[in-house]
């Protein structure tokens, strides 16, 4: 009725074409002149009373032409306005001024069959009549809303697909029940409504089975578009039956193989013949196909799927009648489930589960989840199904077999853990400028060194704030902290405060996942900066900052030269400045990898109440 194109736009009424008014299709004149508030034409109605004098006065038949709504090879549709009803309607009209007899009556022939069909999806016919030349048209519901195709299109819900498809099978089984075959049902065929109206269109070239007379051509249309076309026989490539192809009458179980073809198209999400005319040879090759063996990563309901599969039989004898697949359809809608045949599925899936977990594949953990999942949506009893669900969400995988996806997302997280514990070492750094506290209580030593280390406490902070906006390396972060934990052995010896530092960078750099993989270079870190200050004492690189004297250790300091009555003081405040900065390191990472492992512990809660138990399973 409309090209696919075009159906199922919108357009405004009353706009007139080219021609405005067309002869034959207009009013006349209203019989009375109007009045100053005058009705439309509609309402024109003049009823003064009642008697033998008495009379009612309607407008002449008409249509006031609108603009056009779609057109294909042969028709055009137009909106109108019935100038006597007062509604909107479409009008089908001839394109060509020249019309040819075989193009007239394939017209006149499309009016009848689709006006003796009465369903509510298929689309009334108000009138039948010619214009003032002679050619045909006629007038049919306004329709509003978009054809199936465009809908498919956007990859919405099924559900409301599968209810339409199952009204459209309904309204062909009408037509089949009558003699009519569409021979060209298609999802650009199919318009769904605003407010819920699923619509057949296009019946002209719907075959009467009564007739004996082939009234078209063998040859199948292929255009750019791919629409059926004037001398077009059968339909459109990629919905058409086997037999169509080949050149045979189509039965009442050719449209059937085209609602298959529809109905996996919904399933699937992807047509089931290529477009154009390689469409061709795979209906012949290829005819049958199931929807859940192409789309095996769309969960298809088995229900569903062998429906769809018995329609597209490549024989005509083995497929259903429309009011089967309809039925079937509505039969899911309804809630009814084939369980043997989904415990069946549910055994193959989870085989092929395990048999992805066995490959190295990089993807074979997220294809195993998907068909243990699927298996466990079949049959929601299946243990074996539940065990490995389980097994797969709760227990990690091994470091070399993520998912590429998954390490993209581990490694988002471990930067984020990054930029946080940078920051927190920003405050680490300002906190031990707090030792500046003793500086009044102390005699400086050298200023040179003490100033060094303010300027390497702020280089840090500064080191810091630069790995919160960009990742550096590893050997900058050990190199920088190393040179805190040396300067911190110039301050009392490298047995005073040094251990503690060496403790609290620890903790820091073993948090880095990129130092903690590699624990050879954490301990060997360690191991460096512990002894560094000694070797250079030793070599004689830095003044010697300890001594053993008669089983005594004494410990002096480079910086500061500390009096008697102050020392211990300044040695306990010192002490506790550095141990309260390595107290807040250590909270810090704690809570981090507490409330990670709290977040982890409270997900894998949740996905077990998702789970069905044994202990369920098994009342």
């Amino acid at each position: 009725m409309v090209d696919d194109k075009t159906r199922g736009t919108r357009a405004a009424a009353g706009e007139p074409t080219a021609d405005g008014d067309i002869a034959g299709l207009t009013t006349k004149p209203a019989s009375l002149a109007p009045s100053a508030t005058a009705p439309t034409a509609a309402e024109e109605t003049i009823v003064p009373s009642w008697g033998p004098s008495s009379f009612v006065s309607l407008p002449d038949p008409g249509y006031q032409i609108g603009a056009m709504i779609g057109h294909g090879g042969m028709g055009e549709v137009v909106v109108a306005q019935d100038l006597r009803i007062g509604r909107e309607v479409a009008v089908k009209r001839i394109r060509s001024d020249m019309p040819s007899p075989d193009s007239v009556l394939r017209f006149l022939r499309e009016a009848r069959i689709q006006a003796r069909l009465d369903h509510p999806a298929i689309v009334p016919v108000y009138e039948l009549g010619t214009d003032e030349k002679g050619k045909p048209y006629f007038t049919m519901k306004r329709l509003t809303g978009v054809t199936l195709a465009r809908r498919l299109a956007s990859d919405g819900p099924v559900q409301p697909l599968l209810r339409a498809f199952a009204d459209v099978c309904l309204a062909i089984e009408l037509a089949h029940s009558r003699g009519v075959v569409h021979r060209d049902v298609k999802p650009s065929n199919i318009m769904l409504g605003d407010f819920g109206e699923v619509y057949v269109l296009d019946w002209g070239v719907a075959r009467v089975l009564t007739e004996t007379k082939r009234t078209t051509a063998p040859t199948a249309a292929v255009g750019e578009d791919e629409s059926t076309t004037a001398g077009a026989i059968l339909g459109t490539p990629g919905y058409m039956a086997p037999e169509q192809v080949r050149g045979e009458e189509a039965s009442t179980k050719a449209d059937v193989y085209a609602l298959g073809a529809i109905l996996f198209e919904i399933l699937a999400g992807e047509p089931l013949h290529p477009r154009g005319e390689a469409a061709l040879g795979s209906t012949l090759t290829t005819p049958q196909v199931a929807p859940a063996r192409r789309a095996s990563d769309r969960a298809i309901p088995p229900e569903l799927d062998a429906v769809c599969f018995d329609a597209l039989a490549e024989r005509a004898a083995d497929r259903p009648t429309a009011r089967e697949l309809a039925e079937r359809v509505q039969a899911y809608l309804d809630g009814d489930r084939d369980h043997e045949r989904r415990r069946v599925l549910a055994a193959e899936q989870l085989a092929s589960a395990h048999d992805a977990l066995a490959s190295n594949a990089p993807d074979a953990r997220a294809s195993a989840m998907r068909r243990a999942g699927r298996a466990l949506a079949l049959d929601p009893e299946s243990k074996d199904a539940a065990a490995l669900v389980s097994r797969l969400v709760l227990e990690p995988p091994a470091p070399d077999r993520l998912p590429p996806e998954l390490t993209a997302y581990i490694a988002r997280e471990d930067r984020a853990f990054e930029i946080s514990r940078s920051k927190q070492a920003i405050v680490t750094y300002l906190s031990l400028l707090l030792l500046g506290l003793m500086i009044p209580f102390l005699e400086v030593k050298s200023w040179s060194m003490l100033i060094g280390f303010y300027a390497l406490m702020g280089l840090g902070a500064l080191s810091s704030w630069r790995a919160s906006r960009a990742r550096i390396s590893i050997a900058v972060a050990f190199t920088m902290t190393g040179a805190v934990v040396l300067v911190f052995s110039r301050i009392a010896g490298p047995f005073i405060l040094t251990p503690i530092v060496i403790c609290a960078a620890v903790m820091q750099l073993a948090a880095i996942r990129r130092a903690n993989e590699r624990a050879w270079l954490v301990l060997g870190w360690t191991f460096v900066s512990t002894m560094l200050p000694f070797v250079l004492e030793w070599t004689g690189i830095l003044h010697p900052s300890y001594a053993v004297t008669n089983g005594v250790l004494l410990s002096t300091s480079d910086m500061f030269a500390m009096s008697h009555v102050i020392d211990e003081t300044v040695v306990v405040g010192a002490n506790l400045i550095v141990l309260l900065v390595a107290a807040l390191v250590a909270v810090y990472l704690n809570r981090s990898r507490i409330l990670a492992q709290r977040q982890v512990q409270v997900q894998a809660w949740h996905l077990r109440q998702l789970l069905p138990s044994t202990s369920t399973i098994e009342r």
